[in-house]
């Protein structure tokens, strides 16, 4: 893979950046002001994997609700703030660990200023939220009415130059389209640019299923030609579901492991054990495990063998039975019904 070497910036305790592992974002739907469903939905995303949490900042009762927040929770929190600079700066005062603003959307350069002065005497980064369905009036006119990756580009580039203007540098920023290629685009055009990390996501991308493949395939290019410092999976679903989207095209690209990775075929003519609700009732009994754990679920022993070399525990079925494997030897073959007992035990063994 290419690398966008990037300028490192600080998020809480993670580094973002240069040759730091790519982190795990999502988004909160509760209302902010509900400190407790807040926490409580920011809990469960820890524990899917969730290493960076947003929540909408509307109002002041939103933004004074922040310090309450932090002292629950054990992951960087960032604030999605449009238009009122005070709430930026409530925000800092609270100990938020990210503002995320579009420096042209929240007033005159003196209350801007006033933004970017806060966040450079706490250490707190900002990033820029480029959005396609939000560009300025005269950057849609220079380009006839159209969203393009070089228009968001441009905007991009003019609100850097507003935070830069004050010497302030711990600067992320995401450039999201709906689609797949015009976001490419811009990341590709900004990278070449300019040397902060980057945030990358393909916005509005729709329901779980129609979501999943269009981040899995536009985050997967922007990740191969290693561009993103950090990933939001955006669905229109509980943001529960983003996480494991998230980790599962991370994994598939090995620049993070995480949990159990499971390989298995996509069953043919020669399958002759029940190989799709085996696979089913292995994915749900090793959910919960952490460790990083290569398991290969085969339908017959055409390319089963040479799977479970790859693998760290598998099985490859045969007629009415398996054959389960440990690092590539075969230690035992088990009757159909006894697979996926003896599977997990020597799964729990390793």
């Amino acid at each position: 893979m290419k690398k966008y070497l990037s300028r490192v910036v600080k998020v809480g305790p993670y580094k973002l950046g240069g040759k730091n592992p790519v982190r795990v974002q999502s988004m909160c739907n509760t209302d902010t002001r509900d400190v407790d469903a807040t926490v409580d939905q920011i809990l469960a995303l820890e524990k899917e994997g969730c290493e960076i949490v947003r929540v909408a900042v509307l109002d002041m009762a939103a933004a004074k609700a922040i310090g309450a927040i932090k002292k629950r929770i054990h992951i960087p929190l960032v604030a999605d703030i449009h238009f009122d600079h005070k709430l930026a700066l409530e925000v800092i005062a609270q100990g938020i660990d990210k503002v995320r603003i579009n420096p042209g959307n929240i007033g005159s350069e003196e209350k801007t200023k006033a933004v970017v002065m806060a966040c450079k005497k706490k250490k707190i980064p900002i990033r820029i939220g480029i959005n396609g369905g939000s560009l300025e009036k005269d950057i849609l006119k220079k380009y006839k009415n159209k969203v393009t990756a070089q228009g968001m580009v441009e905007s991009a580039m003019r609100h850097i130059r507003i935070l830069e203007k004050y010497k302030f540098k711990d600067i992320l920023v995401s450039l999201k389209a709906s689609d797949i290629e015009r976001t490419v685009e811009a990341y590709r055009l900004l990278a070449k640019k300019v040397d902060y990390p980057l945030h990358i996501g393909i916005t509005e991308a729709g329901t779980a299923f129609r979501g999943t493949i269009m981040s899995s395939i536009g985050l997967g290019i922007l990740l191969y030609d290693g561009i993103g410092a950090t990933l939001r999976v955006s669905l229109t679903a509980d943001p529960l579901d983003e996480i494991g989207v998230a980790w599962e095209i991370l994994k598939s690209l090995k620049l993070r492991k995480r949990g159990v990775t499971i390989t298995s075929c996509p069953t043919c003519g020669r399958t002759q054990i029940a190989l799709i609700e085996l696979v089913k009732k292995v994915e749900e009994a090793t959910k919960d495990i952490d460790k990083n754990i290569h398991i290969s679920v085969m339908g017959c022993v055409v390319n089963g063998p040479g799977e479970a070399r790859e693998a760290d525990i598998g099985v490859a079925g045969g007629q009415g039975m398996g054959a389960i494997f440990r690092k590539g030897k075969v230690i035992k073959s088990v009757k159909e019904e006894d697979i996926l007992r003896s599977l997990l035990e020597e799964i729990e063994r390793l």
